[in-house]
């Protein structure tokens, strides 16, 4: 009877070991995700991208609007006469590239655009990088006023790359160096090439609000224009995120924000608006 208890004992002990040996086996080839989480909650900060891109076969559904100027008082029901609009699609083609496309009241631009991811921040590399590339179409220009107009002299071309770091849970900042193109200009008063260096920040305040902010330095600006500043407030609703916006600049495209901020801060020149985004 002691041998039978002694072989139990025996066989107890190394089916003990054994199990011990295939959870550390199972335990050492278990994938740990290094990557960051998103750095932004919303595809733009405000009106600059951020480096969040939509899941592979996401599709993104954008409205927003931007009013006039508030400066213009009771008058103009503060910008409210003056409304734009822009309406656009994105789509995650991957999990790294997304697509879009978009129509913008002001000027009647039509914009398409590529967003694709180049590194993620993770334990390994200290920022994400993503880049981002825009044509837009101005369709507003009309032959009466240009009458040798060409399609080409229609579009602009915007180049950024967008590098982010989300520093915690509740900040994350970006750098946005871009190089905008365009193709009609007047020499006298605009560069048909010039150079921004933007910055974005976000900051969480609660659960469902974070405090936005953006700023651009643009080195060769007409002086009549003056670099775009832009104040925002994210609010997640669950199904999509909804962003107050205040702009010294009210075109929503790449180009439009970058290069023509016409609003002055300091002169209680600047634009109410707002960004709706709906995932399916």
């Amino acid at each position: 009877m002691k041998k039978i208890f002694l072989i139990a004992g025996f066989l107890m002990c190394l089916y003990g070991n054994a199990q011990e040996d295939l959870l550390s086996s199972l335990d050492s080839t278990q994938v740990v995700d290094k990557n960051a989480t998103a750095a932004f909650k919303g595809l733009q900060i405000i009106t600059l991208q951020s480096t969040k891109l939509p899941a592979k076969k996401e599709l993104y559904i954008v409205i927003s609007h931007r009013f006039g100027s508030v400066k213009g008082g009771i008058s103009e029901f503060f910008g409210f006469d003056d409304a734009t609009t822009k309406i656009g699609g994105i789509y995650g083609v991957t999990d790294w590239l997304s697509v879009s496309a978009s129509r913008h009241t002001l000027l009647k631009i039509y914009e398409t655009s590529a967003k694709y991811r180049l590194i993620r921040q993770s334990d390994d590399f200290p920022v994400e990088i993503v880049g981002y590339n825009t044509i837009d179409i101005n369709s507003g220009l009309k032959k009466e006023d240009y009458p040798k107009i060409e399609f080409s002299d229609r579009l602009t071309y915007v180049n950024q790359l967008l590098i982010s770091r989300k520093f915690s849970e509740r900040l994350s900042l970006e750098l946005a160096p871009s190089f905008i193109h365009k193709n009609l200009y007047n020499p006298d008063t605009e560069n048909d090439n010039q150079f921004t260096l933007s910055a974005g920040g976000r900051l969480k305040l609660t659960k469902r609000l974070a405090l936005n902010l953006e700023y651009g330095e643009n080195f060769n600006k007409p002086n009549f224009y003056n670099n775009p500043l832009s104040v925002g407030l994210d609010i997640d609703t669950g199904g999509h995120i909804f962003q107050l916006i205040f702009t010294n600049s009210q075109s929503m495209t790449e180009s439009g924000y970058l290069t023509n901020a016409a609003g002055d801060w300091g002169k209680g020149d600047f634009f109410f608006g707002f960004n709706l985004y709906r995932v399916f």
